[in-house]
């Protein structure tokens, strides 16, 4: 795939969604921290539900020590390792109190050394709340990636270094969506949606269904 194509990529997904966003529900970039860590292998619609509760009482980090883990783990129990997660909000609230005044640090380094906290959420929060351009690869984005031709690599990181040398700096800020968008709706895992595809005609997958 070259560079025209892939401009013509994301050509096609601006105009098809010209401002794209996250579908996690929060107030703030604290409550994207916590939505995003509570979303690792769970779905963003079980993560709102949890989060609409949640947030109601307890929205800053104060509050949420406030709240105690054992109240934390009932809001969030419906999620799949709510024990662990509750672990690390919990720490990590401490550890935005203890190191930075409350507020979510705006850097790389200082957000992986927050308990639960992981390179892609990093992305995450740097791209979503802080308008960085960078792009976190989730398994969507991976697939994608990988399927369509626009950025092969074998693992994540990979995936993410080759992402950011070639997709248009123009297009880099919303990439992240766009991207896991199209990967959610169109592009799926088991039986992707060529039919209804903007960019089919550019995909290089060699077992595409007929549009």
């Amino acid at each position: 795939m070259n560079a025209a194509q892939r401009r013509e990529i994301f050509k096609r997904l601006k105009r098809a969604n010209p401002a794209p966003t996250t579908e996690l529900e929060y107030g703030s970039p604290f409550q994207l921290l916590v939505a995003v860590i509570l979303s690792a292998q769970a779905t963003d619609t079980s993560v709102n539900k949890a989060t609409a509760e949640l947030f109601e009482v307890a929205r800053t980090p104060e509050s949420i020590l406030k709240l105690g883990v054992r109240n934390l783990k009932r809001y969030i129990k419906t999620i799949g390792l709510y024990n662990t997660k509750a672990s690390n909000i919990m720490k990590t609230c401490r550890m935005l109190l203890q190191k930075h005044g409350g507020e979510v640090p705006r850097t790389r380094q200082e957000l992986e050394a927050l308990p639960g906290v992981g390179r892609k959420t990093a992305n995450v929060v740097l791209n979503t709340a802080f308008g960085e351009s960078t792009i976190a690869v989730d398994t969507h984005i991976f697939r994608v990636a990988n399927r369509t031709g626009l950025a092969p690599g074998k693992t994540p990181r990979a995936v993410e270094d080759r992402l950011l040398e070639v997709v248009p700096r123009y297009y880099q800020r919303l990439a992240h969506h766009w991207l896991i968008l199209h990967g959610r709706y169109t592009c799926t895992a088991r039986q992707p949606h060529c039919g209804q595809c903007v960019i089919y005609d550019l995909c290089e997958y060699q077992d595409k269904l007929g549009p």
